[in-house]
């Protein structure tokens, strides 16, 4: 079997894990969100990439979600003593060994996605991770600010997210996805699939990013394969992350049954809402077209996953009908 899943960070990374447990034989490819990197001190960092790459290589700090186990921070406390800011991001110096390896090998005319490759060779991933595009695309957050011109600013998604906790948000802004293209592999990985899974990433800035790359979300809708996603919102509001605050400037009700329409009919086969909280929206996804079913959708332990990512083949599968391929 073969299984393509489009995944930000943290969410995205734990539910891979579970998704590995229920497939182990299965050739998995992950498409990676790099709306969310950013240059700071001369690196590149990319935040989501990273976090896969750490979480399904053993390396990811368990209790944050994101950043080195173990991890030491004698340069941001140097860069702290010299009054180099900012002192709202802190680079742990595991993480800077990454980002300077990426750093030179994008300066020395690496695309991004050989660059992922090579890092990921350190790791032994048990997946293929490609970042969908090897082109910049940030994604920056229109919120408020009274010193601004009209009241108002864009702030790249780090500083909104990291250093501003999350306000009111306005609009979400991709900068650079309008001459993006995929990465190599991505709309191969896309066509070849038995199965595409949305996990429950974040809509708009991690799944909705890689979709707004021109010709990804089309071959995601034109795929042979069933594409099921599972609902990051449980009970009207988001398992963690600011989902709500960023659906909101986009026009989207906070619930498991308006980000099911928010994807659409035309890319969406299934969808996975939680089975306590939801199971009164099945009704609503499947009059928009798209087959729904209700499970527990909290990401409780390793087990529990597991169980979710199995939910989402077993809908695959029957989706896919009879004719649908070899087991996992």
């Amino acid at each position: 079997m073969r299984i393509t899943a489009l995944a930000g960070g943290v969410g995205g990374a734990r539910f891979l894990r579970g998704l590995i447990a229920a497939a182990p034989a299965a050739e998995i490819t992950v498409i990676g969100n790099v709306g969310d990197d950013m240059t700071m001190h001369g690196l590149r960092i990319c935040p989501d990439l990273d976090t896969v790459m750490y979480t399904l290589g053993g390396g990811i700090h368990e209790g944050q979600g994101w950043g080195r186990a173990g991890e030491t921070f004698g340069v941001a406390d140097e860069l702290k003593a010299y009054g180099v800011g900012p002192d709202w991001f802190t680079l742990g110096d595991k993480d800077i060994a990454t980002h300077l390896v990426r750093t030179r090998m994008l300066g020395a005319g690496y695309p991004l996605s050989a660059v992922t490759e090579a890092l990921c060779t350190r790791w032994e991933l048990p997946v293929r991770l490609l970042p969908a595009t090897d082109e910049r695309v940030e994604t920056h957050v229109v919120v408020d600010d009274a010193d601004a011109p009209g009241g108002r600013r864009a702030v790249h998604f780090q500083e909104y997210w990291v250093k501003m906790h999350a306000p009111d948000a306005h609009a979400i802004v991709s900068v650079g996805v309008e001459d993006a293209k995929p990465a190599p592999g991505v709309l191969e990985a896309i066509g070849e699939a038995d199965v595409i899974v949305l996990p429950p990433s974040n809509p708009v800035v991690s799944v909705g990013t890689i979709l707004a790359i021109p010709g990804l979300r089309q071959a995601v809708a034109d795929a042979a394969a069933p594409v099921v996603g599972l609902s990051p919102i449980v009970g009207g509001g988001p398992v963690r992350g600011m989902a709500d605050k960023v659906l909101a400037a986009v026009g989207v009700e906070v619930s498991a049954a308006a980000v099911a329409r928010h994807y659409g009919a035309d890319l969406l086969d299934g969808w996975l809402v939680d089975a306590d909280a939801d199971s009164a929206a099945v009704a609503q996804v499947e009059a928009a077209g798209i087959a729904c079913r209700a499970v527990p959708l909290l990401m409780s332990s390793p087990e529990a996953t597991r169980a979710m990512a199995q939910a989402a083949l077993d809908l695959a599968a029957e989706l896919a009908g009879p004719a649908a391929g070899p087991e996992a």
